[in-house]
């Protein structure tokens, strides 16, 4: 791990909700898997926090992953996540989380929000998980 994950290991979590070895942090070691597109976003959310490039890819649906690197922008720092709506309909493997995400860049105060599509899928273990697939931008219509 990286100087920013060591430092988050015993402190709260990025995304908000308790601290990040007993939140966020499970998912990022590969402790455990996040049984719900919501917790998906919640660890991918803290994992951008944290630049950790390695757990996005592997939670990044492989048909839509972009080749570029995910974390290259260092002057963003995170600074809250509001989940607004988590929508999966029992008996499917898709779902859809929409959420606000606050950062600041140069110091400048930034919002992004976004409804992100997940589909759950076996991995090569054959192991149920989540994948983040895509998102949209409410607004941008």
């Amino acid at each position: 791990m990286g100087d920013k994950n060591d430092k988050a290991a015993g402190g709260p979590c990025p995304c908000g909700k308790g601290a990040f070895a007993t939140c966020c942090g499970r998912f990022i070691s590969g402790a455990e898997i996040p049984a719900t597109a919501e917790l998906l976003m919640r660890s991918r959310y803290s994992a951008y926090a944290l630049r950790n490039e390695a757990y996005l890819r592997t939670t990044w649906f492989p048909d839509t992953l972009p080749e570029e690197e995910l974390t290259s922008e260092t002057d963003v720092n995170w600074i809250g996540l509001d989940i607004k709506k988590q929508t999966h309909t029992a008996g499917t493997d898709e779902a859809t989380v929409e959420f606000v995400a606050r950062f600041k860049v140069g110091g400048k105060a930034h919002r992004m929000h976004e409804i992100s599509n997940f589909v759950r899928q076996p991995d090569a273990q054959g192991t149920p998980r989540w994948y983040y697939v895509d998102g949209s931008f409410p607004g941008d219509a």
